[in-house]
């Protein structure tokens, strides 16, 4: 879309995926090769009972599956920001994660484009939220 298209309150819904247990420790012996997220014993006696996937992976998975979306298109020029990050529960195996995208803010620049500003909001399968951000992004007209 372009950024004269936007408007603030638009809302987008993504589709969903589910990450298994295989794919948190993969992430996680590359990026976050933390306990909670490889050793299955000493996370199961830890505070969330079981191995969890790292933040990092579920603001990659979030910021995925709203780019699959395919809003942004050829007219995205580069990310500018990402703000307010919170990881608000765990992601634990086998959850199933979803994004709702909200416009939230819009700043024209020069020659008509500007920066699109979406709150990034991701639910488990149980419609609890688990990570919000906002992402800000200058758009092309």
């Amino acid at each position: 879309m372009k950024f004269s298209e936007y408007v603030v309150g638009q809302r987008y819904e993504t589709k969903s995926i589910k990450l298994s247990k295989s794919d948190i420790m993969e992430f996680a012996k590359i990026y976050d090769p933390q306990y909670m997220h490889l050793d299955e014993e000493k996370a199961k006696k830890g505070r969330f009972g079981s191995l969890i996937a790292s933040g990092m992976q579920t603001m990659n998975i979030s910021f995925k599956l709203w780019i699959e979306v395919g809003v942004y298109g050829e007219n995205v020029v580069a990310g500018t920001g990402m703000n307010h990050i919170q990881f608000i529960k765990p992601v634990f195996p086998d959850d199933v994660l979803s994004v709702v995208a909200e416009v939230i803010e819009l700043l024209p620049r020069r020659r008509g484009n500007g920066i699109v500003t979406v709150l990034l909001t991701t639910y488990n399968q149980n419609h609890q939220k688990v990570f919000q951000a906002e992402l800000s992004a200058l758009i092309d007209n």
